[in-house]
């Protein structure tokens, strides 16, 4: 029994995490490559438009900091009456227009 990539995770991680993971949008990047099995090039576009900003500033931790509070996805220090975990998440789905297993669970629907 196979179970695919074995460095598949490992490489996704590194290239989310050289993006700057959840500081910037490393962590949408690698969602839309796991989820929709798409190129980093392809992802990167998919995510700056669905976001509304330039490709170049997915990796701004300045930018995305903003970026993300405005759109209530989630920011690496909780901020006050903002989302985190499954809410923020769930807020993500929307955003990017994808099914996130556990916001569907949620919602009760699977």
């Amino acid at each position: 029994m196979g179970v695919g990539d074995p460095l598949g995770m490992a490489i996704t991680h590194a290239v989310a995490s050289g993006m700057g993971g959840m500081r910037a949008a490393g962590d949408l990047v690698a969602r839309m490559q796991m989820t929709r099995g798409m190129k980093i090039k392809e992802a990167k576009k998919y995510v700056a438009e669905k976001l509304s900003v330039s490709v170049p500033d997915l990796t701004d931790p300045i930018i995305m900091s903003e970026v993300r509070e405005n759109l209530k996805i989630g920011t690496l220090h909780p901020i006050a009456n903002h989302p985190q975990g499954i809410e923020a998440k769930a807020n993500i789905a929307k955003v990017l227009d994808i099914d996130i297993n556990c916001v569907k669970r949620l919602r009760g629907s699977r």
